[in-house]
């Protein structure tokens, strides 16, 4: 009777409690979420804010032998540096070395062409027409003499033709020299065009062989530190590159946010950086939410890839601490914790 009596109360109790679980509102969860909202979590990877830019040799450049190598990995460099040298850069400097002589030589002929004649050689030149003037009267006064003398049988014929002709001969000397006296004293319009023409081809050439020479030297595009080489002095730059090129005075973290989780992400949020192996946590705070969602369908070698995962990338600015700590960190995966 006794057991009976107990299994009939241990029944009671479930019925009890079964009906207390029924009795409870259906929308008191939702309540909770409500007054007190969910943060996302995400695995991430950290990465400079500059993201790393892979140098390699100009596209379509058919030299990419390394001649010299003026880095080393962890050097700081300034935008613009030269980081290497290319095998044809003699050469190249070589074409510079031309052109610049040929322009050069252009440009002095243009001066001299719109100058005209020096001082000396205007006054020589004034002396000879003064001389020509007065060899034209010469023989002028001969070839006149000469033609009254015929007619009395004087004077040879012959002769007088012979005194006609050098009259008119030191007429044209004269004609010519006061020509070139102009041309000395006032340049003609179209030498002058000519020799500007050949100047702007020369300069053409020159800023063709200094872009040329350009292409053999491969220069820092942003200031930053040189955090992994691919090919040293006397190697040739395969497809990996020559060198990767970071800026790591400001550090982010990339975070994969699932789709889903999205209407829950806002600009500023912060976010706690959890590093594996490292007791501490590291500030960060969401700067950007990117534009496209992804399809990954495979692994691959993204560290931080999810099979057949839809995420979308965010990008967290690390605070003081979490920069230093993590500076030469790029890529390692991290979680990340992203308030509300």
């Amino acid at each position: 009777m006794r057991r009976k009596l107990l299994l009939a109360g241990v029944a009671l109790a479930a019925i009890a409690g079964y009906v207390t679980w029924k009795s409870v509102p259906a929308a008191l969860p939702t309540a909770i979420a409500a007054a007190e909202p969910a943060g996302v979590g995400a695995l991430g990877r950290v990465e400079p804010a500059s993201r790393i830019r892979k140098l390699a040799q100009p596209g379509g450049f058919s030299v990419n032998r390394v001649e010299k190598l003026l880095v080393t990995e962890g050097d700081r460099v300034e935008a613009g540096q030269v980081l290497t040298v290319l095998s044809d850069a003699d050469q190249k400097d070589a074409a510079v070395a031309q052109a610049e002589a040929a322009a050069a030589q252009a440009r002095a002929t243009l001066d001299k062409v719109k100058a005209g004649g020096s001082p000396s050689q205007i006054v020589e030149q004034q002396a000879r027409i003064a001389s020509l003037v007065e060899q034209e009267r010469m023989t002028r006064l001969d070839a006149e003499r000469s033609e009254q003398l015929v007619p009395s049988g004087a004077g040879a014929r012959a002769t007088a033709e012979r005194n006609r002709a050098a009259a008119a001969r030191a007429t044209a000397e004269r004609i010519a020299a006061v020509a070139q006296l102009d041309t000395l004293s006032h340049p003609r319009p179209e030498d002058v065009a000519v020799a500007e023409a050949q100047l702007r081809g020369a300069e053409g050439t020159l800023a063709r062989a200094k872009a040329d020479a350009a292409l053999s030297r491969i220069t820092a595009p942003i200031a930053g530190t040189v955090i992994k080489i691919y090919a040293r002095s006397g190697d040739l730059i395969a497809n990996d590159g020559l060198l990767d090129l970071a800026d790591l005075e400001h550090m982010d973290v990339v975070a994969d946010v699932y789709e889903t989780d999205l209407p829950r992400l806002r600009q500023g949020a912060i976010a706690d950086v959890i590093v594996p192996g490292d007791p501490n946590r590291y500030r960060a705070s969401v700067r950007e939410i990117g534009w496209m969602v992804r399809r990954t369908t495979q692994a691959g070698s993204d560290p931080v890839a999810a099979v057949d995962a839809r995420s979308v990338e965010v990008r967290l600015t690390l605070d003081d601490a979490g920069r230093q700590a993590l500076r030469q960190r790029t890529n390692m995966q991290v979680q990340v914790a992203i308030g509300p």
